[in-house]
């Protein structure tokens, strides 16, 4: 992982990558996410279920969770700290499941920048690929952030 701390609009060059670290999605993980936001699907929580009725033979990771914890990757990759604005939209494309136990990260790329009508922030878009320990893409998804610039007001 590149260790880096709040880069700018500027510094975002399309084409550049990023790689965080790795975080291993743990039942406390899984358990906390489900029940304190009212993921009671079966699907989750009902291991019996799930090797009768599904083709995944144990309970899957929420893919809002899996997004939750990549996000947490890509904050403490560092490159947001204290450059990042906001979060603008999110276009996001499950590819497969994620399982209690599972270790992901994430590889971010630079798609694009734009500049605002502000000269102090800058809009950048990157995509972003979930890859488990098996190196497999479990998601992908494009982002806008909204950045702030070297030399704004």
């Amino acid at each position: 992982m590149m260790n880096v701390r709040g880069l700018y609009f500027e510094d975002f060059t399309p084409g550049r990558t990023y790689t965080t670290d790795r975080r291993t999605i743990g039942e406390a993980d899984h358990v906390n996410f489900t029940t304190s936001f009212g993921f009671f699907e079966p699907l989750f929580m009902d291991r019996e279920y799930v090797a009768q009725a599904t083709p995944y033979g144990k309970p899957i990771v929420p893919g809002a969770l899996t997004f939750s914890v990549a996000e947490g990757l890509t904050i403490l990759s560092g490159i947001l700290h204290g450059t990042g604005i906001a979060l603008l939209g999110v276009e996001l494309e499950v590819v497969k499941p994620v399982f209690i136990g599972d270790t992901v990260r994430v590889a971010i790329e630079v798609l694009a920048r734009r500049e605002t009508k502000k000269s102090n922030r800058g809009i950048v878009t990157f995509s972003h690929q979930v890859i488990n320990q098996n190196n497999e893409t479990v998601m992908r998804y494009t982002v806008k952030r909204m950045m702030k610039r070297k030399n704004g007001d």
